[in-house]
């Protein structure tokens, strides 16, 4: 059986941000993907979705998104985008794949599949946290009658059209939908805290740069401080503003069968719910190397200090600084491939 110098598993923007910088060497790797097509996690996302970065902070290493009629990409254009870029690097990937975990034989990896297994001397796990979406747990929520999706499952409003819907979660994905389910719907929106949202004039490439100072300890050249977390004022959200739609409660007490139980006791009847409350990492299929501790794998920037063979990509701050985004994830990916270089000529 053929054996690889690596094997990246997982084909989105993180498994080709390293596969791009891969090219630089004779290392013979290929790409195992989960999908039936280019796109990643993208492909799992509502029609609507707007990035809220300009392409210029929306692009992967060595080759820019072309710009299209709007400031800020949509989900087809970023997913054609990553179709052309897997084309124009001629990337080796195999899909579709499932993997269904890893394992050590005599001193290689072992990739157990859906297509029989693979073998690899270095494994790259780029899977993201799509495939791990994260509701939090309210008493009785098995009562409730109505329906009930994460945001990976919602797609587009018809459905909840002349419904009341109850859409939960402060960031950027809960904005975006309540501002289009609100425009078929009686909407109301839940947040942890008062959701925060930016001046008109600044985006993702403001947020990107406040992190990045923060991240490297030096002082912010924006008067008000920024965060990741804030909500960007793209137009379907500015639209939403002015028809007063965007006004948040604080967290319910619990669900009953037709609704929620506020904290002051009273109930209200609710047709649907949104979730927009994140994903946690997907790290399954790493379990039998026993590197995986509450969620995460210790690592020193992407290289597993238990696994020095495994390098994670695309997680989040512990993978490297903002390495889950469409900006940082090439900064990460450059230093991955150049460990992996050396350790196989090592």
């Amino acid at each position: 059986m053929k054996i690889y110098d690596c094997i990246i598993i997982g084909g989105g923007q993180a498994g080709l941000s390293v596969a791009y910088f891969l090219r630089k060497y004779a290392i013979d790797y290929l790409i195992l993907d989960d999908q039936m097509q280019p796109g990643g996690s993208w492909l799992n996302t509502w029609d609507s979705l707007t990035l809220f970065s300009p392409v210029t902070y929306s692009t992967l290493s060595g080759w820019m998104m072309p710009q299209g009629e709007n400031t800020y990409p949509g989900k087809d254009e970023f997913i054609q985008y990553l179709k052309a870029y897997e084309n124009r690097y001629n990337f080796p990937v195999k899909r579709p794949v499932q993997v269904a975990g890893v394992s050590r034989e005599d001193n290689l990896f072992v990739i157990e599949t859906n297509q029989g297994p693979f073998r690899s001397e270095t494994i790259v796990s780029a899977t993201g946290s799509s495939k791990h979406p994260f509701i939090p747990a309210y008493p009785n929520s098995d009562h409730f009658t109505g329906k009930m999706i994460h945001s990976s499952e919602y797609r587009r409003p018809d459905e909840f059209e002349g419904k009341k819907v109850l859409i939960v979660g402060g960031g950027n994905s809960g904005a975006q939908i309540l501002a289009e389910v609100s425009k078929v719907a009686q909407t109301q929106w839940i947040t942890l805290e008062e959701p925060r949202f930016l001046p008109d004039h600044v985006d993702g490439r403001f947020l990107f740069q406040e992190a990045t100072s923060k991240f490297l300890k030096k002082p912010s050249s924006n008067k008000v401080e920024f965060s990741l977390g804030d909500i960007v004022m793209l137009e379907s959200v500015k639209e939403a503003s002015t028809r007063g739609v965007l006004n948040a409660k604080r967290p319910f007490k619990s669900f009953y069968e037709e609704g929620v139980v506020w904290p002051d006791g009273k109930k209200e009847q609710f047709d649907a719910v949104i979730w927009c409350t994140g994903f946690k990492t997907y790290l399954q299929h790493l379990d039998a190397l026993n590197v995986v501790e509450n969620g995460r794998v210790a690592t020193k920037f992407t290289r597993s200090l238990k696994e020095p063979k495994l390098w994670l990509v695309g997680y989040g701050n512990w993978t490297g600084f903002a390495s889950a985004t469409i900006y940082g994830v090439g900064k990460t990916a450059r230093q991955t491939a150049l460990e992996i270089n050396e350790a196989l000529r090592e």
